[in-house]
């Protein structure tokens, strides 16, 4: 069974930086409030999980790949244009 995605803060940001967008532009393609990415961001506190799930599924749709953990750490790449 493969494990569910898990979203750091810092690959929140790195992946709102390669796409551009501000927390307000996540904020509004997840539909959730400003208030949660900025919190979310500065580890102010966790996400639920259908939350962060809200939150992936915006940044994957606008085209970036969250990297799993591994022996080189949490990562965020840009998709490839196809």
């Amino acid at each position: 069974m493969p494990h569910a995605k898990i979203l750091l803060p810092a690959q929140c940001r790195g992946a709102r930086g390669l796409l551009g967008w501000s927390q307000g532009d996540l904020a509004d393609k997840a539909g959730v409030s400003r208030s949660t990415v900025k919190d979310f961001e500065t580890e102010r506190h966790a996400l639920h999980h259908s939350t962060e799930r809200l939150l992936i599924d915006a940044l994957e749709t606008g085209g970036v790949a969250l990297i799993a953990p591994d022996e080189a750490g949490a990562g965020v790449r840009l998709k490839l244009a196809s």
